[in-house]
């Protein structure tokens, strides 16, 4: 009977323990379904992470070639800047030049008429001399050897003149002009018009349009 008993106990302790052997299989996979959940979601989220370290790495790749850009393009626009600062410096100077020399060779040309003007001035008197010697000779005195040679010497001046632009002034029988006349007598008995120019006592000249010398002369009243 015991041993009966004891039987019994043995099959309902190996039932008991197959029992718990298969509840705590069950509960082993149910907790292993519970994590593989979790290791997805693990693996999830591990994408997503990647993906926006990409999204972000791309985003800075491109902040970086458009600043890249930005640069270039500052710059090229400093460059251009200063290309056009220098080229605008450069034409100031090249017109400040340009105008400097015009302004020199126009200030040479004055000194230069101003000084062939009194060397002209100073010859005039000889010219003048020259005149009255030849005007005092007769005609058989001009065919002399001594009057041909003297007329040769004034012929000469004359030439000399007309090559440096000096010209004597008209004066007789034109109407006396202040800018080129110096009225020195009145003439009352003469037949001419009023103001008109009837003696020419002194001949006057201009060198380049500009007087030299007033005509002095003589005007009817």
């Amino acid at each position: 009977m015991k041993e009966n008993l004891n039987a019994e106990e043995c099959a309902e302790n190996a039932e008991d323990a197959k029992t718990t052997g298969n509840v705590d299989a069950e509960a082993r996979e149910a907790d292993e379904k519970q994590e593989e959940p979790e290791k997805e979601m693990t693996s999830g989220e591990e994408a997503t992470c990647d993906a926006e370290e990409a999204s972000e790495e791309a985003s800075t790749g491109d902040k970086d070639k458009k600043g890249f850009k930005f640069f270039k393009k500052d710059k090229k626009d400093e460059r251009d800047e200063k290309i056009a600062e220098l080229t605008d410096r450069l034409q100031r100077n090249m017109a400040e030049f340009d105008n400097f020399r015009k302004r020199t060779e126009k200030e040479k040309a004055q000194m230069f008429d101003m000084g062939a003007k009194n060397v002209i001035e100073k010859i005039l008197p000889v010219v003048d001399n020259f005149e009255r010697a030849l005007g005092s000779l007769s005609e058989e005195e001009r065919e002399a050897s001594f009057a041909k040679g003297v007329d040769g010497i004034y012929r000469q001046i004359e030439k000399l003149f007309e090559d440096l632009d000096v010209k004597p002034i008209e004066a007789l029988g034109q109407k006396f002009d202040p800018n080129l006349h110096n009225a020195v007598m009145t003439d009352e008995d003469s037949d001419a018009e009023e103001d008109t120019i009837t003696m020419d006592l002194q001949k006057g000249y201009t060198f380049r349009g500009q007087v030299v010398r007033h005509s002095m002369v003589k005007v009817k009243k």
